[in-house]
């Protein structure tokens, strides 16, 4: 008798999930190669309903078939109830996610594409000290459950993270990215082309006084905002009754020019797929249109806590159980070029990098960030790198009242497609007098 069958047999609902990845891992640290290696993650996780009850067990020993029924079965003698019921068989979008090229790079390419990252770099900057992850490998999933859904999803992440920094005197710079997909397309290369730029553009240095003035926030920048505004999209912040906005769908909370996107079901994406980590099917999914409140990310346990349905989000590890998270992020682009975006700006800060992200209190929106990367803007034109500056304000005031959104957009931090956005007044705070 398999496992499912062994847990249906003494439960009300049962959900079998194989996990099986292997990673290749290429670390350079301070402009040299450090280290190589293949991590792999093999093992299986059940939960199961008794008595509407929620059990979680799970281990990396495929084979320990009594105990992981035994586990799941104590579990869910003291687990929470919750209505929840696992899903039925249903098609998934399709969606490109594996690229056999992607997940055999060899790791003498990968190797390569680490030094010449470094290259680039220091060929700006020879101070700079590189450090470099690059990692390639394969991700299999598969979900059984006593509704009858049997789900398969293959994965070929690439990712790659890039951290530059320099030191001199007193002068810290440190600018650190991401960058990942599910196939071969270059995009790697496109992290250390931005941030060789930045660290051209870091060359020159200048000072700014505090105060309210417009602040654009590029791509990487733009995390500053997207970072709390997510935790009041979360199901589980609206479950909690913590979220700002939990019960105000269908409402225009923000600037028309805002309109954010989960979608999973983009060809090569890094956190696309044709169904989510609980077997329910990948969908496209706006949570805010135009300013107007459309949604929020569920798994199938918020949901049934908040009797809506899954909006098909639930991820997990192996031994974590499914949470509400959200897949790829798109912030739709604007109409302004981003050079006719600076050239507006008379005095102001462009926001690259930010240090402390999701750090204080998030849930309510407000942020107050020290930038570890940011420039003046003077007259339309960036004029040089300011240090010790701060960037402060609360999400949900300050996207009310949005300038311009760009037309370009950059993929950062592996899942996040977002434009420059120009707000036209934050409180930024300096050391300069």
């Amino acid at each position: 008798m398999d496992i499912l069958s062994r847990l249906r047999a003494q439960a009300d609902q049962a959900e079998v999930a194989h996990v099986r990845d292997e990673a290749t891992q290429i670390g350079f640290e301070a402009n040299r190669l450090k280290s190589s290696k293949v991590v792999q993650t093999r093992g299986v996780a059940v939960r199961i309903v008794k008595d509407g009850r929620l059990g979680f067990a799970a281990s990396s020993d495929e084979s320990a078939v009594e105990k992981l029924v035994a586990n799941a079965a104590e579990s869910a003698a003291y687990g929470a109830e919750i209505p929840i019921e696992f899903p039925a068989p249903a098609p998934g979008p399709q969606v490109k996610t594996f690229d056999r090229t992607a997940a055999e790079l060899p790791v003498e390419r990968l190797v390569e594409i680490g030094e010449k990252m470094i290259d680039l770099i220091t060929a700006k900057d020879p101070d700079a000290r590189v450090d470099v992850k690059l990692e390639r490998g394969i991700e299999e999933l598969s979900i059984r459950n006593q509704a009858g859904a049997d789900v398969s999803v293959r994965r070929s992440p690439l990712s790659v993270l890039l951290h530059v920094s320099r030191v001199r005197g007193d002068d810290v710079l440190s600018i650190w990215d991401a960058e990942g997909s599910t196939a071969w397309d270059g995009r790697v290369m496109a992290l250390a082309r931005r941030l060789e730029r930045k660290v051209e553009l870091a060359q020159e240095s200048a000072t700014l006084e505090s105060g309210r003035m417009p602040v654009l926030f590029s791509p990487t920048g733009a995390l500053v905002l997207w970072v709390p505004l997510v935790q009041g999209l979360n199901g589980e912040s609206v479950y909690a009754n913590i979220s700002p906005i939990a019960d105000r769908t269908g409402e225009k909370l923000f600037d028309e020019k805002l309109t954010i996107v989960d979608d999973p079901t983009i060809d090569g994406a890094f956190s696309s797929a044709t169904h989510d980590d609980e077997g329910v099917p990948h969908r496209r999914h706006v949570l805010i249109e135009r300013g107007v409140l459309r949604g929020f990310v569920h798994d199938l346990r918020t949901a049934a806590r908040l009797g809506v349905e899954s909006t098909g989000n639930g991820a997990r590890t192996l031994f974590t159980p499914p949470r509400p998270s959200t897949t790829n992020i798109m912030f739709e682009p604007g109409e302004t070029p981003l050079a006719e975006m600076i050239a507006g700006i008379d005095r102001g800060l462009l926001v690259e990098d930010a240090l402390g992200l999701g750090q204080g209190n998030v849930v309510s929106g407000a942020f107050s960030n020290t930038l570890s990367l940011g420039f003046k803007i003077e007259k339309g034109e960036i004029v040089g790198r300011v240090k010790d500056v701060t960037v402060a304000g609360n999400v949900y005031d300050l996207l009310r009242d949005i300038s311009a959104v760009s037309r370009e957009v950059g993929w950062v931090h592996r899942s996040h497609r977002l434009p420059y956005i120009l707000l036209p007044e934050v409180s930024v705070a300096t050391k300069q007098r």
